[in-house]
Order: structure tokens, then C-alpha cells, then sequence
């Protein structure tokens, strides 16, 4: 039995509006897109306050109010065609120096919801308004109206059903919406910019002008202790130039959300300068955290395409390692200037886990001073205690947590050292990070400043110490070398054995000579001069661990990362005491040495606490 086939539809047209409706499922994917258009066409039309108003997360309504240029008749009309726009005079696509150019906003954002357009110029006694709705454009009327425009969207999708399914809850588009704004605004500081929803919420970003203009709106947009914990770049390079506001490596978020990129007046979110700022900071915050920044980068138009992605968010530069090396450069470069000092967080965070939990603390009745401790013991059981006598939980002063006061409890000084009498020691407080005055739990270095104390972890310095003289040894044109008496015969997996000795001519340029010696084992001669004296079986395992993570990440990176690893076998031991002289020549090269307020793993090295701090703790403030 034959079956016929069906008949064979033919080709047509498709209705102009289903064309629009189409196209905003690309440019209007939800309410907060819609707010990006709207908003950029009111940057490019020279706006200095740009207002914007949403209900139910912009379902309901998005007003966006601004005092640009405005538009007559004519364009008004013409503006929600398709295709039409002021954005290309020349037609070229190459020499794009505008937000938007594509000419499908107005039209698409009218192909789904009732839009209504009011608008007048300087020179017009009067403005005019038109409103399209579901794709159906109504007359161009004369209104009253200020200078600048006013686009009124309602009912969001309401020709397009289905999409709102795909929407979140308004208060998460809502959140979207505030993004958007926060991003626009970071690029824009010269611009009034102002949400308003539901409830009073809502963001203000005043018009920033004058020296300092950007670092103001950044702090706004940012929190207000990025400035204080931020360091600026600047750099320019073959037509590029670079500008900007990076954290510091202790100064870190768990989310991608606080770095911001600016190009040529444009916030975008692209893979390349993402993958720039995580490499710039690889040696200095762990992987799992997140740099806070804003990096504006200016370029002739020709060298960059921003026509690459439907929500302009993404862009694509003709010379993509010219621009990588560019931000990987000033980021290096500000961090070795700076990134000795610790960010204020890492100090706030401190007095925080210090401050009552429960009420302001109580005045404290100071007992007859307890017995001495014997001369030369070199032990004391807590401050409370030498200061309070023996402990006692009923007396104990309200909110010092356990977990807080248990750094400070049972606290080692160095051999026939006293905490009430110090040695005296040549260091002076002046000195940034001021002269030791004791050792806790042979662990923690704690030395006084003119204006407070800072308390020093003396692994975690001295790591980053060795790292960066194994860096500089080989930049210099090689790691110095000791070679072993007796060289150390090392049985691994017979698969991590292989894996070093493939290895080996790499690992002989940081230092570690080996080779392989039968099934299993590989033979060390010479190890780094900086790790001599520590495990060397420790040390092959943490450096296999390494070559098998590396994978298939550039052989610079794995060999920073190898360097990395070894530096934590050469470091000062938590646990080992030290004298006042060797305290205080760790400050004196912590000072001296780039990036020596984080740790190689991105964790922080020292916390300073300014004296006025530590008094407001006591009730003095």
C-alpha cells in the first residue's frame, strides 16, 4: 500500500510583527535587557541623569527617563522600525563608538509589550509621543513634555505568553535590573544614575566629576572600603590603554560579580579579559576566590569588534595577546608595587571576632597581681590571666568566645624572654611593620607599630619569602643549587616515578636534578639551595602532585606552581621558635619583598590593628 507524502508548505513571508516578535526573544530575553537598551540609547543620546522606575521586576513597568537630546517627529516615528537607527552615519561597521547601533530595541521591545515613546528636543516648543503596542505603531501626537525622552514599557512579554514562564521571581529579576545599572554606571560615573521599584528599593549613583571621579563611583558601586583596599593601574601599550582599580590579593569576593570591564565606554563580561585578570592573580588568591576590580580599556574602534553577540555583551580584539599581556602586565605590576600591605578587611574581620556578642563589656575589677612565674620558664598560661589572675567562667568579660581566645591562650615566648620585661632588640616600631615583641605558640610573631600591633604568621610570610627568591634566582639565570652528599634514592608509583622523570629537564632549571633509577624510583642529586636540609621525599610528592594538576596549563604556569609547592618545604616551620633578632629580620624582608602580604595560596600573612582600634575593644573610645 502506497502512503502519500503530505503536501509540501510553501515559502512566504512571515508576518513583519512575527519577524519583531522573532527578534526579541534575541534582544529582550527579560525585563532587565530591556532596561540595558533602553538605557544605553539614552547614554548615547547624552544624558547626564538617567532615571529608571520598574514594577514586579520590570513585568509591570520599566519607565526610563532622561535629559539627553531627544528626538523630533520624524525620528520618532522612525525610531521603532526595524532596522532603523542614528547610531551608524557612516555605515561602518569596523568604527563602532556608540552603546547601540543594531536598531532593533525600540521595535522588538514594542513587538512584546505596549511601549510608549514621549520625547522632545531643546529647540521644540513641544514634544511628541507614539505608542506601539504588540507590534501595532500608533500615530506620532504632539504632547508636553521636557527636554529629553521618556520610554514607558508595560505588560513585558504579554504578546509573548510563554516567555514569562522562563522569568524568575521579581525579586530576582529585579536584582538583575540593579546589576545592569551598577555596570552602566561603573562605565559612565559622569552620569546621574537612579532605580526605583517596589517598597522604597532602589539604587542613587550621583554624577561623579573632578580628580578622583572614578575611584568615588567605584567605592559606590563596590563598598566603600575598596578604595582604602585597592590599588590603581595604568598602562598603555602599542595603541591600547589600560585604566583602572584592582584589590589587593587579601581584598576578595566568592563570586565573579565584583570585577568589571570597561571597553571604550562599554561594560561587557568577556572570557578573554577574564582569563587575563585570573592568570594575573594565580600566584597570589586561591583558585576557589575572586578579585574585586574595574579595568577600563581604550583602543581605536577598529581594533575591537563588538558586533559579535546579540546583547553586545561580549566583544572580540584583532590582537587578543597584545591585550592579554597588557592586563596581565599592569596587574603584576600594581601588585609588586603594593601588594606587600595587607587589605583593611583582613583586620576588620579580627576586631569583629573580638567585639562582644552580647552588650558592651562590663568594667573589669583588676585583682591582686597573681604570683610571678618563674625567670626563664618562658611560659604563660593567657593574657586574661597574667592580667586577671586565674580564670574563671562566671567572670569572664561577655562575648570572648572561646574559638577567638584560643590563639591566645597557653602563649610561648623565646628562651629566657619575659613578656613583662622585653629583651631589648635594635628594631625600631617606626619601621612599617614595626619591631617583635613576642612569639605566640611558636606560630604567630607579634611586633608593635607607631599606631598599633601587627601579628605576623611565620610560615605563611616565610613562604611567600622563599617563593619569591626562587622566582627571582631563575629569572636571574638560574636557581642556585646544593648537591646532596649522598644522593637520596626516592621509591614512588612507578607511574609518578615516570611522571617526574619526563619531567626532569624542567625541574633541573627550578633547581631539582634527578633522573630515573630502575622501576619505581628516581635518583635526586641536587636540590633548590633555598630547601636544603628538608624532606626530599616530601618534596618529589607535592612536586608530582603538581605536574598532575598542571594538565594541560601552559608550561609557565606549572613551573610557577612547582615553585610554589617547593617554597612550603624551605619555609619556617609553625611550631618553631625563634629569637628576637630572627623575628625582626622576617619583618625587615617582609618589607622589603613584593606580594609578601598573602601567602602563596591567597591566604593573608599578617593582621595590623591600629591602637585606636584595640582601645574602642577596651572602652577607652
Amino acid at each position: 500500500m502506497l502512503v502519500s507524502s503530505p503536501p509540501r508548505p510553501a515559502v512566504r513571508r512571515l508576518d513583519p510583527v512575527l519577524v519583531d516578535r522573532i527578534a526579541a526573544g534575541e534582544v529582550v530575553e527579560r525585563p532587565a535587557a530591556a532596561v540595558k537598551e533602553l538605557v544605553e540609547n539614552a547614554i548615547d543620546a547624552g544624558a547626564t541623569s538617567i532615571e529608571v522606575t520598574i514594577q514586579a521586576g520590570g513585568r509591570r513597568l520599566i519607565r526610563v527617563l532622561d535629559d539627553g537630546i531627544g528626538m523630533g517627529p520624524e525620528d520618532l516615528a522612525l525610531a521603532v522600525e526595524r532596522h532603523a537607527t542614528s547610531k551608524l552615519p557612516e555605515g561602518d561597521l569596523d568604527r563602532i563608538d556608540t552603546l547601540g547601533f543594531r536598531g532593533e530595541a525600540l521595535p522588538s521591545i514594542g513587538a512584546v509589550a505596549r511601549l510608549s515613546l514621549v520625547s522632545r528636543t531643546a529647540e521644540a516648543e513641544s514634544g511628541h509621543g507614539l505608542v506601539v503596542d504588540a507590534g501595532i505603531k500608533g500615530p506620532v501626537r504632539p504632547v508636553a513634555a521636557e527636554r529629553g525622552t521618556r520610554v514607558e514599557v508595560t505588560d513585558l512579554f504579554a504578546a509573548t505568553p510563554a516567555r514569562l514562564k522562563f522569568l524568575k521571581s521579581d525579586r530576582a529579576e529585579a536584582g538583575a535590573v540593579a546589576e545592569i545599572l551598577r555596570r552602566l554606571a561603573v562605565a559612565h560615573p559622569q552620569i546621574r544614575f537612579t532605580l526605583r521599584g517596589e517598597g522604597g528599593a532602589g539604587l542613587t549613583f550621583p554624577a561623579e566629576t573632578g580628580q578622583g571621579s572614578w575611584l568615588r563611583r567605584l567605592a559606590a558601586v563596590l563598598g566603600a572600603d575598596f578604595a582604602a583596599n585597592s590599588v590603581p593601574v595604568s598602562l598603555e601599550r602599542e595603541g591600547f590603554a589600560l585604566d583602572g582599580h584592582i584589590g589587593l590579593p587579601t581584598f576578595h569576593r566568592a563570586a565573579a560579580t565584583h570585577m568589571h570591564f570597561v571597553v571604550n565606554g562599554r561594560p561587557v563580561r568577556d572570557r578573554l579579559l577574564l582569563g587575563a585578570v585570573r592568570g594575573a592573580y594565580a600566584d597570589v588568591m586561591a583558585s576557589d576566590r575572586h578579585p574585586v576590580l574595574a579595568l577600563a580599556l581604550t583602543c581605536d574602534p577598529t581594533e575591537v569588534d563588538v558586533n559579535v553577540h546579540p546583547a553586545k555583551t561580549e566583544v572580540r580584539f584583532r590582537e587578543p595577546g597584545l591585550v592579554r599581556g597588557l592586563i596581565v602586565s599592569a596587574i603584576h605590576e600594581a601588585l609588586r608595587r603594593e601588594g606587600g600591605r595587607a587589605s583593611g578587611s583582613v583586620a576588620a574581620k579580627t576586631l569583629e571576632s573580638l567585639r562582644p556578642a552580647q552588650g558592651p563589656l562590663l568594667p573589669l575589677r583588676r585583682p591582686d597581681p597573681p604570683p610571678a612565674a618563674p625567670r626563664g620558664s618562658g611560659r604563660v598560661e593567657s593574657f586574661a590571666q597574667d592580667f586577671l589572675g586565674a580564670p574563671e567562667a562566671a567572670e569572664q568579660p561577655a562575648g570572648f568566645a572561646d574559638e577567638a581566645q584560643a590563639a591566645f591562650a597557653g602563649a610561648a615566648m623565646p628562651p629566657g624572654a619575659d613578656w613583662r620585661e622585653p629583651a631589648p632588640e635594635p628594631a625600631s616600631p617606626t619601621h612599617p611593620l614595626g619591631a617583635a615583641r613576642a612569639q605566640l605558640h611558636e606560630t604567630y610573631i607579634v611586633a608593635q607599630t607607631q599606631d598599633g600591633i601587627v601579628i605576623v604568621d611565620q610560615h605563611a610570610a616565610h613562604e611567600r619569602l622563599v617563593y619569591e627568591r626562587l622566582k627571582r634566582e631563575r629569572a636571574a639565570g638560574g636557581i642556585a643549587r646544593q648537591l646532596l652528599l649522598i644522593p637520596d634514592v626516592v621509591e614512588l608509583d612507578p607511574a609518578e616515578a615516570d611522571r617526574l622523570a619526563e619531567a626532569a629537564g624542567d625541574l633541573e632549571a627550578l633547581g631539582l636534578v634527578l633522573e630515573a633509577f630502575g622501576h619505581g624510583a628516581v635518583l635526586v642529586r641536587e636540590v633548590p639551595a633555598a630547601l636544603a636540609g628538608g624532606s626530599v621525599r616530601a618534596l618529589l610528592a607535592d612536586v608530582v602532585d603538581v605536574l598532575q594538576e598542571g594538565g594541560a596549563d601552559p608550561l609557565a604556569r606549572r613551573l610557577d606552581a612547582v615553585l610554589s609547592r617547593m617554597s612550603c618545604h624551605g619555609s619556617i616551620r609553625a611550631g618553631r621558635r625563634l629569637r628576637p633578632e630572627e623575628m625582626n629580620a622576617l619583618l625587615r624582608e617582609m618589607e622589603a619583598t613584593p606580594l609578601s602580604g598573602q601567602c602563596n595560596h591567597g591566604r593573608p600573612t599578617y593582621v595590623e590593628l591600629k591602637l585606636h582600634d584595640i582601645e574602642r575593644l577596651f572602652g577607652r573610645r
